[in-house]
């Protein structure tokens, strides 16, 4: 599209942006952008007169030329005691108009010009109101046409009642909503600041409690769309727990319980491939200490059940005795180099601050991968070397681990 087809496109969105009645013009100033003026455009010698003047426009349905008489107002008469009324009605009649983006501007201007007014908290209100629709899908306007939903014009907002009206009522779930605007972004831990600022700074306040839950969501989300990473489960359920104590009488107390247990599942989860992992390995002693972890932390549970009939069947074929912790038989040679670089893997994967799963490549063959994702352990590795002469699978098992005989 052409510049000048863009223009005509723009005079014309400005043009029909305005209830229109009489004869009225499309007016564009550098200072002041595209505004609707009726035939009377003079400016009354006061303040009263002028604002006379625009309210009889008002009332007559005459919303564009109401709108620039209380401009002229605030203009000509800032200092006036009308003035802040005039600029509240140039955000009234924005807003009333669809003009959600303006008029959050002409309210920050109230705001900034007017701190003291009589109508400060009813002009942050407004604000606020004009945030959420923002933060709940409102098109923002590009050139007056609408583009799409914007949540970091959202964010912008809320960020702006916080900085002019930090003591506000609304300043609590201004802060609050901040954070559900970050959220919203994937700025998890900007979103997490936000929800403590409200915790810590606004305790008080009833929003506190969804603030607190809200962390441990976060929290949460991070875990699960990442990969096992212990110190992540670890935050989430600190914060849930911490919910679960300040505020016992929520309503949102049965919910984070259920996702305490969704991260004990995954703990449990990532404690048995661990397991399984030095069972494949032959490391008997290391995956009887995993299992048993398993066993502690979700006794009730299908991977504690899987736990305890490993370690039985590993007492069986082992002894009691071969499987207490302690130091391992000292190797030498090719297979004792291959069980370090494995026993590193494994132990890399069990660090709180582990964030991911390597790729490795064994020694026996090209191109073959030992997968150790929580999600990936088995077959370890892809080809398994000849058993030893009387090798026997377990039986009845759904693992398929080959245990050698004592």
């Amino acid at each position: 599209m052409s510049k000048t087809a863009l223009l005509l496109s723009l005079t014309l969105v400005a043009v029909t942006a305005w209830p229109q009645t009489g004869h009225a013009a499309v007016i564009y100033r550098s200072n002041e952008g595209w505004s609707i003026e009726g035939e009377d455009t003079a400016v009354e010698g006061s303040a009263i007169e002028q604002m006379k003047k625009a309210e009889a426009l008002e009332a007559a349905g005459k919303s564009g030329a109401a709108y620039s008489s209380y401009r002229a107002l605030v203009k000509n008469y800032g200092t006036s005691a009308l003035a802040p009324k005039a600029q509240r009605k140039v955000a009234l009649l924005l807003e009333a108009n669809g003009e959600y983006d303006k008029a959050y501007e002409a309210y920050s201007v109230y705001l900034t010009k007017y701190p003291r007014g009589e109508d400060f908290d009813s002009v942050v209100e407004a604000q606020f109101k004009i945030a959420k629709l923002f933060l709940e899908g409102q098109k923002q306007k590009i050139f007056g046409v609408p583009f799409a939903p914007s949540m970091s014009r959202a964010q912008a907002m809320f960020e702006g009642i916080l900085k002019r009206a930090p003591f506000s009522k609304f300043a609590p779930l201004a802060q609050f909503n901040l954070g559900q605007a970050l959220e919203k972004q994937g700025s998890y831990p900007e979103a997490i600041f936000a929800y403590q600022t409200v915790v810590t700074k606004y305790s008080a306040d009833a929003i506190a409690d969804d603030a607190q839950y809200q962390i441990g969501y976060v929290l949460l989300r991070e875990a699960k769309e990442g990969s096992y990473d212990a110190a992540s489960h670890q935050k989430a359920r600190e914060a849930f727990e911490d919910f679960i104590t300040r505020y016992p009488d929520s309503e949102k107390v049965p919910q984070a319980r259920e996702n305490l247990k969704s991260l004990e599942g995954g703990a449990t989860k990532g404690a048995l491939d661990i397991a399984k992992f030095y069972e494949k390995t032959k490391k008997y002693k290391a995956a009887v200490i995993y299992y048993n972890e398993v066993v502690k932390n979700q006794p009730d549970s299908p991977e504690s059940a899987v736990a305890k009939a490993r370690i039985d069947f590993l007492r069986q074929q082992f002894g009691e005795d071969a499987l207490r912790a302690g130091p391992e038989k000292t190797e030498t040679g090719a297979r004792a180099k291959e069980r370090r670089k494995l026993q590193a893997r494994v132990d890399t994967i069990s660090r709180p601050d582990y964030v991911g799963p390597p790729v490795v490549v064994p020694d026996n063959g090209p191109g073959k991968k030992l997968r150790t994702s929580p999600d990936g352990i088995g077959p370890v590795p892809t080809v398994e070397p000849p058993l030893p002469s009387g090798t026997e699978k377990l039986p009845s098992q759904d693992t398929g681990l080959p245990i050698p005989p004592p």
